[in-house]
């Protein structure tokens, strides 16, 4: 009975895996992220060695390491080397011990080479992302040359779009060739006759990929070259891998924005243990911080037993101020991010949001000030006999507590990048708690000032 079943299983899987041979990669990882990981690793079996490498090529398949450590090992080292570098450095870089090492064991003595090299580059850097497969071919060749190259390696290159030009002695980048350019090009030509530019786009190996991501688009490039001091070609960072890094980045940052530790894996996919040590510490940090309002209110206890009417308005203070904060500290780190402000330009962005804030915080004290107007006079709440002073403390309140939300807002990624913090860290929940103390500070500070004789 027992060998019934495993037939059936396996005439199942076969059955499966003949279903998925011509689909698109990407259908083909998401049946496989659907499957238990046994199954998963057993359909891998039954696919072709460059058919299983495209899979852990793509960027979206789950439990790569673990569907490599139950395959064959014959069959394992196989992949590995059909793999393209970039991507094989990724799955590298997030893999854990034991099956790092016994994976990189498995590979053939230059493709370990490339590995030790790539992974030795920071994160997120250009030299992380690079891939050491691009298409390059010295000066004194022709057109023709060239094509006849191109047409014999372009199976092992990540990208045949962009041809590298290199000095035939000291290997030195001299020109970039898009291959549409090659393909008009006269072939008796030589190849670096044919490029727009003298001088190619480059980065050096410790960019960041938002560095990248600026200059590929401002060029409009498919790819981009990554060179050493001396201008040597180290790899190529191509358009779908920043555009990836990218993708990884939004999302953290909006992570970040939500008060929580950026995710490792989809959220589907995030343990409950793994998802309350992510959410929790924050939590915790924004709890406490909260705790200076309830000592803020302590502290003016005896003005809010003198004029309960100032209570009203706490809730309406505090979410102006931190609302304003929020979005000075969105605009800030997206245009840090886009490289459209650098740390040199703090004090621009400071002189341009204190007039801001305080304009916004004039319109919404208007609209408060209209407010409890409203209400006192068509008998809706009666405010006292000083609820003119009332609105007054409410209007001069706002304009101060927005101007100051919308100076610290936008004042705190400046102050997180210069100190080596990333800038979404300051998040709206942050900011919002920052804004909340000192708004309450600020509320009854003008209150005083106001009020005193009358109310207080």
């Amino acid at each position: 009975m027992q060998d019934i079943l495993e037939l059936e299983r396996v005439s199942s899987t076969d059955l499966v895996a003949d279903r998925l041979r011509g689909t698109h990669v990407a259908d083909i990882v998401h049946s496989l992220n659907e499957m238990p990981v046994a199954e998963a690793s057993g359909l891998l079996a039954r696919l072709s060695v460059d058919e299983a490498a495209e899979v852990f090529d793509h960027a979206d398949l789950a439990r790569p390491d673990a569907l490599l450590a139950l395959a064959e090992p014959i069959f394992a080292a196989a992949i590995l080397d059909a793999m393209a570098a970039d991507r094989l450095a990724d799955l590298f870089r997030d893999m854990e011990e034991p099956p790092r090492t016994r994976l990189l064991a498995l590979l053939k003595p230059d493709a370990r080479a490339v590995m030790d090299r790539l992974l030795l580059h920071e994160e997120n850097s250009a030299g992380s992302l690079m891939t050491t497969e691009f298409l390059s071919v010295p000066a004194t060749w022709t057109v023709a040359e060239t094509l006849r190259h191109i047409r014999a390696v372009e199976k092992t290159r990540e990208t045949i779009y962009a041809i590298y030009v290199l000095d035939p002695i000291t290997r030195r980048l001299d020109k970039a060739v898009s291959l549409r350019r090659l393909i008009s090009g006269d072939p008796a030509a030589l190849v670096g006759s044919l490029a727009r530019h003298d001088r190619p786009i480059t980065v050096g190996p410790e960019a960041d990929r938002e560095e990248v991501a600026r200059l590929i688009s401002r060029y409009d490039l498919l790819a981009i070259p990554v060179v050493d001091e001396k201008n040597r070609v180290l790899g190529i960072v191509t358009v779908d891998d920043v555009m990836r890094a990218m993708a990884e980045a939004t999302t953290e940052d909006t992570h970040r924005f939500g008060g929580m530790e950026a995710l490792d894996e989809p959220y589907s996919r995030i343990g409950f243990a793994e998802m309350l040590r992510k959410r929790a510490g924050w939590l915790a940090i924004l709890f406490l911080s909260e705790m200076l309002t309830a000592s803020a209110m302590q502290y003016f206890e005896t003005e809010l037993e003198k004029a309960v009417v100032l209570t009203l308005f706490i809730p309406l203070i505090m979410s102006s101020g931190g609302n304003s904060g929020s979005q000075a500290t969105s605009l800030i780190i997206r245009a840090l991010a886009l490289g459209e402000l650098r740390l040199r330009d703090w004090w621009r962005v400071a002189l341009r949001e204190a007039p801001t804030g305080m304009a916004l915080g004039a319109f919404l004290g208007l609209i408060g000030l209209a407010r409890i107007a409203l209400w006192q006079e068509a008998g809706i709440y009666d405010y006292g006999p000083h609820w003119m002073l009332v609105g007054l403390t409410v209007s001069l309140a706002l304009v101060a507590i927005v101007t100051f939300g919308s100076l610290a807002g936008s004042m705190l990624p400046f102050a997180l990048k210069r100190l080596g913090f990333d800038p979404a860290s300051a998040s709206a929940p942050f900011v919002a708690t920052l804004v909340d103390v000192s708004g309450l500070v600020i509320y009854f500070s003008v209150a005083i000032l106001v009020l005193g004789g009358t109310l207080l």
